[in-house]
């Protein structure tokens, strides 16, 4: 199962990093043309990897090859792809481009849109998966194997629902992270320095985030449980409530999904 990653960014790296600390025995090879970048990868990885800038060359004998290209790349690089082809699983976790784009471009269906977040780097990432019909069960496992390495995954019978995992976990993280900022600017304005707010608000989210997955209890009920009647939780709640907050953070997801569909469309027009 030896694999090709075609660019070796931050998504890559995680995912190469996954496999290797799961004890992964086969080559990993990565096409880059950033000498940098190459450097880089060598540096982390050492002779754990094969890092070219040919296209052909990293290629060659692989079995899996991993689209880690950025969205607006991804065409020409499988225009340059498409004749080096013999057979193997594609997976792509470009956000936005579909399969049957991909597959256009490739002239292969063996296509996997997969759809991972940035807690991948720390191997914490949550990953949704669709799969063209013409993928066998064999290369289903192959691919699920790839992404668990770094994370949690989803397997999706609809492709249109991967703009509504972008929506939510691939760009949550940025949500969470605006939170966070949100309640460290709350705690320095109630007096407290940058270092003490930033290890309550860190400490507060990593905590309620273990007590929920931790709980077969759905997030309301452990909201019920810490709000007291006419408590301070209550009244914090009470405020988020008049300002809709609910909403405006299930409007931004939508907005999100609804650029993540954009993004489709824009590939298929040309």
């Amino acid at each position: 199962m030896n694999i090709c990653f075609i660019g070796g960014g931050n998504m890559a790296s995680a995912l190469i990093g996954g496999l290797l600390g799961n004890g992964y025995a086969h080559q990993i090879s990565v096409v880059e043309i950033s000498a940098d970048s190459r450097t880089k990868l060598q540096d982390e990885f050492g002779i754990k990897i094969k890092v070219t800038a040919e296209l052909a060359t990293g290629i060659a004998g692989s079995k899996i090859i991993v689209l880690a290209v950025k969205p607006q790349q991804l065409r020409d690089v499988a225009k340059q792809m498409s004749p080096l082809l013999s057979g193997q699983l594609i997976i792509s976790i470009a956000a936005g481009i579909r399969a049957t784009d991909i597959a256009r471009w490739l002239g292969t269906q063996n296509i996997v849109r997969a759809m991972p977040n940035t807690p991948a780097l720390i191997r914490s990432g949550m990953t949704g998966l669709y799969a063209l019909p013409a993928v066998s069960a064999a290369q289903r496992e192959q691919a699920q194997s790839i992404l668990a390495a770094v994370g949690e995954t989803l397997w999706l019978q609809d492709e249109a629902m991967l703009d509504a995992v972008t929506a939510i976990s691939g760009s949550g993280p940025a949500y969470v992270f605006y939170f966070i900022e949100a309640l460290q600017q709350a705690a320095r304005e109630l007096g407290f320095s940058s270092g003490e707010a930033r290890r309550l608000s860190l400490a507060t989210f990593l905590g309620a985030s273990k007590l929920a997955a931790s709980s077969e209890e759905d997030a309301s009920v452990l909201r019920a449980r810490v709000t007291s009647k006419n408590g301070t939780t209550e009244r914090a709640l009470l405020s988020m409530d008049a300002n809709h907050v609910a909403e405006h953070i299930a409007q931004a997801a939508q907005a999100a999904a609804a650029r993540s569909r954009e993004m489709g469309d824009e590939p298929g027009e040309k």
